[in-house]
């Protein structure tokens, strides 16, 4: 009992001596730690003001504010352990190890960061325009530093990882697109009042810009008719009701002016055996 009373005075006086001695120490390793998380916050804003004046993209300015603040903190974190007498080298090595691990394992997730900084400082496309990739295309809504977002005709949302978007061959339409149409009428018609048909046509039609100017041109002489060309330029947000307005108004415009639009036909010959 003694020898157990004698043991628990001891613990009791090393806890006292090691408070003591090491109590200062942490409480100065924490002031340390507060005084970096409020220099780094204000380090933060420093930055942030300054950037602002670059109109970087939003992403990228609270990225490169955040990588700040999180050095001006790791830099006090380094005095604090300091001074507590934490040897550093033994553990920058084991945090270089853990790191490598770390990295291995979310390769797939860093691809798509350094992609996303990539799409960020190159700009190959921005928010609004509509691009074509990787058998995708819509109009993009969003810019992380991880992924794409592109909002489709149909409402739909698709998601591209940023490591998809880098090094594949990317069709940027802008703002506006070309409509790719086409008419065909017969070879006894009047083939300009055809052509001046459909231009009045896109004259009244109010989603069809008038700059660039609509390129209408007979393109093939194809076997029941001749094959008229119709590429005007529309905004992407149009897109999809000017094709049925542009079509329908073309169909009613050449049925009221007596323009025919062939069937196709073939001429068969039937050889009598001899």
């Amino acid at each position: 009992m003694d020898k157990s009373l004698a043991l628990l005075d001891q613990a009791q006086t090393l806890v006292v001596t090691q408070a003591v001695s090491f109590g200062p120490k942490l409480l100065v390793a924490l002031v340390i730690l507060a005084a970096g998380f409020y220099a780094g916050r204000w380090a933060g804003k420093m930055l942030k003001r300054s950037l602002s004046r670059l109109h970087l993209e939003p992403d990228l300015e609270l990225l490169l504010v955040r990588v700040l603040r999180i050095l001006v903190l790791a830099l006090f974190g380094v005095i604090a352990l300091q001074n507590l007498g934490v040897e550093l080298l033994p553990l920058i090595a084991g945090l270089g190890v853990a790191g490598a691990g770390v990295a291995l394992a979310m390769q797939g997730l860093l691809s798509n960061l350094v992609a996303g900084l990539t799409i960020i400082l190159t700009h190959p496309f921005r928010i609004g325009e509509y691009v074509s990739i990787i058998g995708v295309e819509g109009v993009v809504s969003d810019i992380s530093l991880f992924n794409t977002v592109l909002l489709h005709a149909d409402n739909s949302r698709v998601v591209v990882p940023n490591r998809k978007i880098v090094g594949e061959i990317l069709h940027n339409y802008g703002h506006i697109r070309q409509l790719d149409l086409r008419a065909q009428v017969a070879y006894d018609s009047d083939h300009n009042q055809a052509l001046a048909t459909v231009l009045e046509v896109l004259q009244a039609n109010p989603r069809v810009l008038a700059e660039p100017a609509p390129l209408v041109q007979i393109t093939t002489l194809a076997d029941s008719g001749v094959v008229i060309a119709i590429k005007p330029w529309v905004s992407v947000a149009d897109n999809p009701q000017a094709i049925g307005e542009i079509n329908q108004a073309v169909l009613e415009a050449f049925r009221a002016r007596g323009i025919r639009m062939p069937f196709p036909q073939r001429e068969v010959r039937l050889l009598g055996q001899g």
